[in-house]
């Protein structure tokens, strides 16, 4: 071979590694509201595939799902006891020949399955729309012989430690930056966007991956090896005034999560935050009324209030008290806003409530943003560079989670 050939060969190997290092997958996200979890679906199966429902958890290191639900079992190849693979599950256990591993379940009792591995099927994009399908020749998971009610068949392990995460087995496979973003819908009847991988950006309408990109806010991520995403808060304000806080209160972090539905204080910080939040709330008009946590499926919103003349602004997201975190930032403190639609819920026609929970004096984390919180923002968390970025709220932007390209926006993407 010339010298000439094999640098063509090698420029055209390195061009082919530069662009999957870039490549980017998409998969959906729906919002399934009795529970209120959030959900995602892909292809499972080699024989025969099969649309396997997983909810989202940040904390769930390896996936797991009832393998009842799938409608072909010839393909799953199942893992040994002294497999490299299964010796890279912390808690991994054996049933005789096979690895076996009881799995924390978010939404109930943890679950014990077999250690398996099939083809994984989903789409790539260009940061938009859904183009092409590829395929995880081993993805491993737990097959358990129960699930969660139906439409879930199991829960998609996104924690940031260990060998098994989804994210981590897909940016391994295909060698893209190990980074995934969430963008969860606010209504059961949209459609939200779950990225894999990718560095050029997201296109959601108005925005585009590079003329408008979406605006991202960074902070450090913290003690990832404890398998949770926790940022730093280190103040908090309502209309832009700091609740009177003791430090020590927001030294243990905010746990960010995916299946807790309204984010939960320690007790004294939800205090000053209702109380706050009542003060403002009374300046434009609304008044307090009973809170709904002592009636059946209201729970927990303690702090709730007569809409009155605000009414119609409350639904344009106006005059609702803004609520905002303090994160540390490249150069200082930077300020994670929260609106009307993520501050307050509808209980009664008339009635709101503070989408906040009192979680007790003595929890195990002081903070934990839920998803009603999380709904409507774009959500990254970069794990080449432990830093957790995020959007301010996509209604302020005048548009959602839930709007996606048009074809001809797509297309045109695509042809740049």
């Amino acid at each position: 071979m010339s010298g000439l050939t094999r640098l063509i060969v090698f420029i055209s190997m390195f061009a082919f590694i530069t662009l999957m290092s870039e490549a980017q997958y998409l998969l959906p996200i729906m919002k399934h509201e009795p529970s209120k979890q959030y959900y995602t679906a892909f292809d499972i199966g080699s024989a025969e595939k099969s649309y396997a429902t997983l909810v989202l958890d940040l904390e769930t290191n390896l996936t797991w799902l009832n393998c009842r639900e799938l409608k072909s079992l010839s393909s799953l190849r199942l893992i040994t006891c002294k497999s490299s693979t299964c010796k890279s599950i912390p808690g991994n256990g054996c049933d005789g020949k096979y690895c076996l591993y009881r799995q924390p379940n978010p939404l109930g009792k943890p679950v014990t399955g077999r250690v398996v591995q099939d083809k994984a099927t989903f789409s790539t994009t260009d940061g938009g729309r859904q183009l092409s399908e590829v395929s995880l020749p081993r993805f491993t998971f737990s097959c358990a012989t129960q699930g969660l009610s139906l439409p879930i068949a199991g829960v998609l392990g996104l924690s940031p430690a260990g060998e098994f995460p989804f994210w981590r087995q897909v940016t391994r496979a295909f060698n893209v930056i190990p980074k995934f973003a969430l963008c969860l819908p606010s209504s059961v009847f949209d459609v939200g966007h779950f990225y894999v991988g990718g560095v050029n950006g997201y296109i959601i309408p108005p925005f585009s991956c590079s003329s408008n990109p979406i605006p991202m806010t960074l902070t450090p991520l913290k003690n990832i090896e404890s398998g949770k995403y926790i940022i730093s808060p280190t103040s908090i304000y309502v209309d832009g005034v700091p609740l009177s806080l003791n430090p020590s209160l927001l030294e243990g972090g905010a746990k960010i999560s995916t299946v807790v539905p309204y984010t939960v204080l320690q007790t004294d910080i939800y205090n000053a935050l209702a109380s706050a939040f009542t003060l403002q709330a009374k300046k434009v008009g609304m008044s307090e009324v009973p809170g709904m946590a002592e009636f059946p499926g209201f729970t927990p919103f303690k702090t709730c209030f007569e809409e009155g003349g605000s009414r119609r602004n409350v639904e344009e997201f106006m005059n609702v008290p803004v609520i905002e975190i303090g994160l540390p930032g490249r150069a200082g403190e930077v300020k994670w806003r929260f609106h009307g639609a993520n501050t307050v819920v509808r209980v009664l026609e008339t009635v709101i409530c503070l989408a906040f929970a009192d979680g007790g004096k003595k929890p195990t984390e002081p903070m934990v943003i839920g998803t009603h919180q999380l709904q409507d923002y774009m959500i990254e968390f970069d794990l080449s560079t432990t830093r957790m970025a995020f959007s301010d709220s996509l209604l302020s932007h005048k548009t959602s989670c839930s709007a996606w390209p048009s074809r001809r926006q797509n297309h045109s993407h695509m042809m740049l």
